[in-house]
């Protein structure tokens, strides 16, 4: 098989997970592959990824090859594979625009960026970057609240050529306007804002639905999430925030059957812990009524080291971006959308698109799902409805 070229923007702690992944994996067969969903996807395998092109704005990561950068502070995610091949890329001096919350200076240089003085590219030089290096699918992982970054890049994908995968909150794929501009370059796109592989939202989801399947009236819940990343640190601007406690939240809305009022949820980032670097802590309580009216509730803790929770999903969406491109399929990739990320175009259960996902994989996505669709138009109305 050939390899799938991807380019990077923002070479932070999951980019660091998605690297030394695809090195991790390289010596692995399908029966000692532990930890990921798929093995292979449309014959690729994840060693068959490789970096074609990285964007980032720190100085200590900037004009070094990305096999080093990923490692340079402030990245502070756990390192599980140190044997990293040369990738002879080197990272390039991205657009700062809205990637960096000023209040994030007054955290010190361990924990936070320190700005390069090189002079920022234009989108042109961007376009030619991605053009040169023969870059297929682009990964954002600019930090939440880049608005003006993420479009900046999202454009210069569009006018190299080159699919999508938005793992960040910033809406694109749920963007009527930015999905037919994709679909008119018939470049694939997968978003928005990435689930974890066993994360806070993907249990929170899971139990919601259960709930609903079980006939439990789940009357208020909330997820108060904490880590000592530069993501939470990010956060703690609120106003950056916004988009990523509306992807949350609306995730977690999408399976509860009836809708919550919004003083009945709570979901999302809560506070700023430096001592837990990348490590996330979730605390997850749900209340509810049985029979009877009885009531009951469920309290969850969970700790999971964040970027690496993060890594093998990514790893699948762009496999399954590469099978559209060598399939010729452009525009939203509805099932991989919603089976990878929290807001995607259209809501459906977890259940309901991990099926839709298995199916495009095979192949068998297509005509007979979307007969399937007409023919019980009120499974379609309650899908459009949740996206």
């Amino acid at each position: 098989m050939s390899k799938i070229r991807i380019g990077i923007v923002g070479v932070g702690n999951c980019a660091c997970s998605l690297v030394q992944g695809i090195n991790y994996y390289r010596d692995k067969n399908r029966k000692d592959a532990i930890g990921l969903m798929h093995w292979e996807i449309g014959g690729y395998r994840p060693h068959d990824i490789e970096v074609a092109a990285a964007f980032d704005i720190d100085r200590r990561k900037v004009g070094k090859d990305v096999a080093e950068a990923i490692f340079e502070k402030p990245n502070c995610t756990t390192v599980f594979c140190d044997n990293i091949a040369s990738t002879n890329v080197a990272v390039q001096m991205g657009r700062i625009l809205d990637g960096f919350s000023h209040h994030m200076r007054d955290y010190g240089d361990r924990y936070t960026f320190v700005l390069a003085d090189q002079p920022e590219p234009s989108q042109e030089e961007v376009v030619t970057i991605l053009k040169d290096g023969g870059v297929e699918i682009l990964l954002n992982y600019l930090p939440v609240g880049s608005e003006q970054a993420t479009r900046f890049y999202a454009e210069c994908a569009l006018k190299a050529g080159v699919a999508l995968v938005n793992n960040m909150p910033v809406f694109i794929a749920s963007d009527p306007i930015w999905a037919k501009r994709f679909k008119e370059r018939n470049l694939p796109i997968i978003g928005d804002d990435i689930k974890s592989q066993l994360g806070a939202t993907i249990v929170h989801r899971m139990l919601a639905d259960l709930f609903n399947k079980r006939g439990v009236k789940l009357e208020r819940t909330y997820q108060l999430n904490t880590g000592g990343n530069t993501d939470f640190l990010n956060m703690l601007n609120r106003y950056r925030l916004l988009s990523k406690k509306r992807s949350k939240t609306e995730a977690v809305q999408s399976v509860t059957g009836q809708r919550l009022d919004d003083e009945n949820i709570h979901i999302g980032p809560s506070d700023y812990v430096a001592w837990q670097k990348d490590n996330k802590l979730c605390f997850i309580r749900m209340e509810g009524k049985l029979f009877g009216d009885v009531p009951m509730n469920v309290e969850l803790r969970l700790s999971v080291e964040d970027s690496p929770n993060s890594a093998g999903v990514a790893i699948d969406a762009t496999r399954c971006c590469k099978l559209a491109l060598d399939r010729g399929e452009g525009g939203i990739l509805y099932g991989p959308s919603a089976y990878f990320m929290k807001h995607p175009p259209r809501q459906y259960t977890d259940d309901e698109a991990y099926r839709m996902t298995e199916a495009f994989i095979n192949g068998t996505w297509g005509k007979k799902t979307d007969d399937a669709f007409e023919r019980h138009p009120q499974k379609k109305q309650k899908a459009v409805a949740k996206g």
